[in-house]
């Protein structure tokens, strides 16, 4: 056997080790698969809801309740509120996060320039003497391009990109949330004030009965434990009272701190106007168009097509890699001409890489990757059958407390009445006392119940709003819902 065959046969050798020691990712895959609105059945349960195509709420939709401090409270935590900060910080830097990956696929050009004095010692002098000064000068441009032979780098910049684009639908989403906050927290100290006063009228209210029945006891009529028992009526009336401005004053602070301001601020907020509740009403493309409508479901989606595009960079890392590299300058001893032909360099250093044994680092990568992509899809499904829920428990509710209202409604009339009439009876001296008692307590809980019922509809109507998505609509590419269907990894 000649040399020449023995060289060629050992490196077909070599060349089959490499290869089949080359990092490899056969059998990692995804297993998530996006859900798809169409196949979430809700027409029973919306069965008998109006449908309309203007029932989407603007982008405004808060001024729809009737209030314009409500406006200008909303306005102000819009601007002051750290929430906003936040989001708007958060995506900040995602975007600088995506400029930075558009940057690392752009070749680098260096320059350098340096001076060196130096003085040598017998061992660095030629010439064995030592004691002499030199003088350096370096000038230098270095030039690096690593080339994207797979597009990972795209794949990377796209990826980041995605998550960018998230970011900022996540900020939309952000100011949603904190506007039908400071809307509920509005309605809650509204609701607050109709509680305080239900409060006084009870104090009244047991006070006229205080007054009767110390006029029957003088009368030899009730005796001194009825006279005791009004006396507790009253004392209970007097505690309630408290406690309604105990909670006044907390929803003031809460809103307050939805605005971004301290404490204070909530005592110059004026006693809110009552609510207008929006129409019970369902948009007539729900849910096709929710996936659009939603901030939370658009940023999902940008998620699931970010993750997808780190699958298809971490893929590419198992491939061969060129990278260009050159340098170009002069260096040169002071006396020597900077510029001559004798103090000119040139470096091109061309370079290939193939990973081959990384002990399982690109796998591992990619796996995780593939995770990622299984989470993102996961977590796109949770909030798709969530915003749907939303909706369809909303307009459920909303419709049942409007019939709740009108029942309790008739109720209280019923009470107030009823105590009314009682009431004169116990003061002509024919009443019986425990008949004013049991009505005066019928009356106030009918009063409350009536009360909780409307703020009930009014906070379950900005709920509604906020599960419509709150007048999202993406306009313009950095918001634009990702093009593909997802029903499956895209690679």
């Amino acid at each position: 056997m000649s040399h020449k065959t023995l060289r060629t046969g050992l490196s077909l050798v070599f060349t089959s080790m490499v290869l089949a020691g080359c990092a490899s990712y056969s059998g990692l895959n995804t297993v998530g698969v996006s859900e798809e609105a169409k196949n979430l059945k809700a027409a029973q349960s919306l069965n008998g809801v109006t449908v309309t195509p203007a029932a989407w709420p603007e982008k405004d939709w808060w001024k729809r309740l009737g209030d314009v401090q409500l406006d200008g409270l909303i306005q102000e935590a819009l601007r002051d509120s750290p929430d906003m900060q936040i989001a708007s910080a958060r995506a900040h830097q995602a975007t600088a996060a995506a400029g930075a990956a558009n940057a690392a696929r752009m070749p680098t050009l260096d320059a350098e320039a340096d001076v060196s004095r130096s003085r040598l010692s017998r061992s660095q002098d030629p010439s064995g003497q030592g004691g002499r000064y030199d003088t350096l000068r370096d000038a230098s441009l270095t030039f690096n391009y690593t080339f994207d032979l797979w597009g990972g780098q795209r794949d990377a910049w796209e990826a980041a990109l995605g998550e960018a684009r998230a970011a900022e639908v996540d900020s939309r989403a952000a100011s949603l949330t904190l506007a039908a906050d400071v809307a509920r927290g509005y309605s809650s100290l509204g609701h607050a004030f109709i509680v305080r006063d239900l409060a006084k009228d009870d104090l009244e209210r047991t006070g006229k009965l205080l007054d009767l029945s110390k006029r029957r006891l003088q009368a030899g009529i009730d005796s001194h434990y009825q006279f005791q028992q009004t006396e507790s009526l009253e004392a209970s009336s007097q505690e309630q009272l408290i406690s309604a401005e105990k909670q006044l004053k907390s929803a003031r602070i809460a809103l307050a701190v939805l605005l971004g301001k301290g404490p204070d601020r909530g005592i110059d907020i004026a006693r809110p106007k009552i609510l207008a509740p929006s129409a019970v009403a369902l948009p007539s493309a729900l849910p096709a168009e929710l996936l659009g409508r939603r901030p939370d479901l658009v940023a999902a989606r940008w998620r699931v097509e970010a993750a997808s595009k780190n699958i298809a960079a971490a893929k590419t890392r198992f491939y061969p890699n060129l990278n260009l590299s050159a340098a170009a300058g002069t260096q040169s001893l002071l006396g020597d001409a900077l510029f001559g032909s004798a103090s000119r360099f040139l470096t091109i250093a061309p370079a290939i890489s193939l990973p081959i044994f990384d002990g399982g680092r690109l796998r591992a990568g990619l796996d995780s990757e593939d995770a990622k992509y299984d989470l993102a899809v996961a977590q796109y499904n949770k909030i798709l059958v969530g915003a749907l829920g939303d909706v369809s428990d909303t307009l459920v509710q909303l419709g049942a407390v409007g019939q709740q209202i009108n029942a309790q409604q008739r109720a209280t009339d019923i009470a107030q009445d009823s105590f009314n009439t009682v009431l004169q009876r116990y003061g002509s001296g024919v009443g019986n006392y425990l008949d004013v008692l049991s009505i005066e307590q019928q009356l106030l809980q009918a009063q409350r119940q009536l009360a909780d019922l409307n703020a009930e509809q009014i906070d379950l109507s900005i709920q509604l709003m906020q599960a419509l998505g709150g007048g999202f609509e993406p306009g313009n590419t950095a918001e634009a819902v990702p093009s593909q269907v997802l029903v499956g990894r895209i690679i």
